[in-house]
C-alpha cells in the first residue's frame, strides 16, 4: 500500500503515513464520513484552530510566545489566522450587503451636513476593509515598540507577530458578534462602539501576559499607547485633509456644512 500524498510505501495496516504524517483514507467519500471530517477538523478541541482560538483568550503568552520562541505545530500560525480572519470579515460585510444592509447605515454617527461624506468614507473603508487591516499591522508593531521602550523581550518583527495574532483573535470574533447584532436589528455602528473598546482591553491583557507586568505597569503602558495612537491619527487626519483639499472634496464639505448650518437657522 502507498501513501497518497506522498507516495511511500506503507504497511497494510497503517492508519498514519510515517513520512508525511497524512492518515490514510480506506473509505469512499460518503456524506456521512464528509460531515464527521468537517466537525473534526473544526469542532474537535484536538485540531489546531479551535485551539488556537480557544487558547489565545485562556494562555496567549503560551501561543503568541510559543511561535515566537519556535513552537511552530501546536497552533496555527499568524500569516494563516489572519488569512482566516480576513476571509471572515470580507463574508460578514458581504452578509450585511445582502440581508441586513440597514446595519451598514452610520448616517446617525455623522455631523449633520456631512451624511453623504460619511457614506462615502464608510463605503471606501469596507470595500477595501482587508487593506485597511492588513496596514493597521505594521502601524501598531510600531506604536507598540514605541509603547514598550525599555522591554526589549521583543524586536519590531516578533510584534508583528503578536498584533497579527491579536487582529485576527478580534476580528473572528468581531465578525460573528456584528452579525449576530444585526440579525437583532442592532447597527455595525452601536456594535463597533462597544467592540472597539473591548479590542484595546484585549491587546492590554495580551501585553500584560507577554512582558509579566503587574496592573499599573500595563495601565501606564497602556495610557502611552493611547497617546502616540493620538499622535498618529492626528497625522494621518491631516495628510488626508491635505488630500481631500487637493481633490476638492474638502471644499465640498465645507459647503455642506454651511448648507446644513443655513437650513438649521432657518
Amino acid at each position: 500500500m502507498n501513501c497518497k500524498n506522498c507516495h511511500i510505501e506503507l504497511p497494510a495496516e497503517s492508519d498514519f503515513c510515517n513520512h508525511c504524517g497524512g492518515k490514510i483514507i480506506r473509505n469512499r467519500l460518503t456524506f456521512k464520513n464528509l460531515f464527521e471530517h468537517i466537525s473534526e477538523t473544526f469542532f474537535n478541541y484536538d485540531n489546531k484552530l479551535l485551539r488556537t482560538l480557544i487558547d489565545l483568550f485562556k494562555i496567549p503568552e503560551v501561543v503568541i510566545g510559543g511561535y515566537i520562541d519556535g513552537v511552530r505545530k501546536r497552533y496555527v500560525n499568524p500569516i494563516s489566522y489572519f488569512g482566516l480572519a480576513l476571509t471572515l470579515t470580507g463574508l460578514y460585510i458581504l452578509i450585511l450587503s445582502k440581508f441586513y444592509p440597514e446595519a451598514m447605515d452610520f448616517s446617525a454617527f455623522a455631523v449633520e451636513g456631512q451624511e453623504e461624506f460619511q457614506r462615502k468614507n464608510m463605503s471606501f473603508v469596507q470595500e477595501y476593509m482587508s487593506f485597511f487591516m492588513m496596514l493597521y499591522i505594521p502601524i501598531y508593531a510600531l506604536i507598540a515598540r514605541i509603547t514598550f521602550v525599555g522591554l526589549n523581550k521583543f524586536n519590531y518583527t516578533e510584534l508583528l507577530v503578536v498584533l497579527l495574532y491579536w487582529q485576527s483573535q478580534a476580528s473572528i470574533i468581531t465578525a460573528f458578534i456584528i452579525v449576530i447584532g444585526a440579525m437583532f436589528g442592532i447597527s455595525q455602528g452601536h456594535m463597533s462602539m462597544v467592540m472597539l473598546p473591548l479590542m484595546m482591553l484585549y491587546a492590554a491583557y495580551i501585553f500584560k501576559r507577554l512582558y509579566q507586568l503587574s496592573f499599573g505597569e500595563i495601565l501606564l503602558r497602556t495610557l502611552l499607547f493611547g497617546v502616540v495612537l493620538g499622535i498618529v491619527f492626528i497625522i494621518f487626519t491631516i495628510i488626508m485633509l491635505i488630500v481631500m483639499y487637493l481633490t476638492g472634496d474638502l471644499q465640498q464639505l465645507i459647503e455642506a456644512q454651511k448648507a446644513a448650518m443655513e437650513a438649521a437657522k432657518a
